[in-house]
């Protein structure tokens, strides 16, 4: 058995590990925990696939393998993160016919829009398998990556809980905005829209100079702005791999 083999696959399960947690975090609406360990399995997530490289040792066994994870970590928590979001804002408006105490719990009707968030997770499903039968994405995607859209998600209730603008605190709260999120990164992971793979075949200035504006605008918004800039580094992301085609 090829020791080095064993290792990526380590860190892939961790990132499946992480994610786990995540789901259990999200469930006890501790949004905060649940985006502390989004946030290590990603970065799993990205040594997984660099040590694989480091190695030599890259197979179809720990792609299938790291798609698995990726689909609980950026498939299953994203999705639970906007249920929740749409359920949470659809409680205040509740009256007291659509509340029920069954076996002493209080179960509240909310109906069926918050299942609409469920969607994310359905997007990613479907762009992570595409992403495994697609050999042409090693130095650029096609469609937004699913980590992308993870960290869209688990950024907005914590600008909820952080946040002081009330423009932004009232789009949060608005369900028809939640949607329109919703059904925009579904749709982005899943057309084929060309976007940079944060990977570096050398470290030239010239050949990666938007990678590099990417990460030193996102140090800058993130001192700057702290949760908030997690969906503006996201946007400039598509943004700016739209102009890296050219470049």
């Amino acid at each position: 058995m090829n020791l080095l083999r064993i290792i990526p696959n380590l860190f892939t399960l961790a990132n499946l590990f992480c994610g786990i947690l995540a789901v259990n975090y999200v469930v006890l609406n501790n949004f905060e925990k649940a985006a502390l360990f989004v946030v290590i399995a990603i970065g799993f997530d990205f040594f997984d696939g660099f040590l694989a490289r480091i190695f030599g040792v890259q197979g179809d066994f720990g792609k299938q393998l790291d798609s698995l994870a990726d689909m609980v970590t950026s498939g299953v928590v994203p999705g639970l993160v906007m249920y929740y979001l749409l359920y949470l804002n659809i409680l205040p408006t509740l009256s007291d016919e659509d509340v029920t105490v069954s076996l002493g719990r209080i179960e509240y009707d909310a109906g069926f829009l918050p299942y609409v968030g469920l969607l994310l997770s359905l997007g990613a499903c479907y762009r992570l398998a595409t992403f495994n039968l697609d050999t042409h994405q090693s130095k650029s995607f096609s469609g937004l990556p699913t980590p992308a859209m993870c960290l869209f998600v688990i950024s907005l209730p914590l600008i909820q809980i952080y946040s002081h603008n009330e423009t932004v605190l009232s789009l949060l709260k608005n369900n028809y905005f939640l949607i329109g999120v919703t059904l925009v990164f579904s749709l982005l992971m899943n057309i084929p829209l060309k976007l940079m793979a944060l990977k570096f075949s050398n470290f030239s200035i010239r050949d990666n100079f938007m990678k590099y504006l990417l990460i030193l605008s996102s140090v800058v918004l993130l001192i700057w702005l702290r949760y908030t800039a997690i969906p503006i580094i996201i946007v400039l992301y598509i943004g700016l791999s739209l102009f890296a085609k050219n470049d």
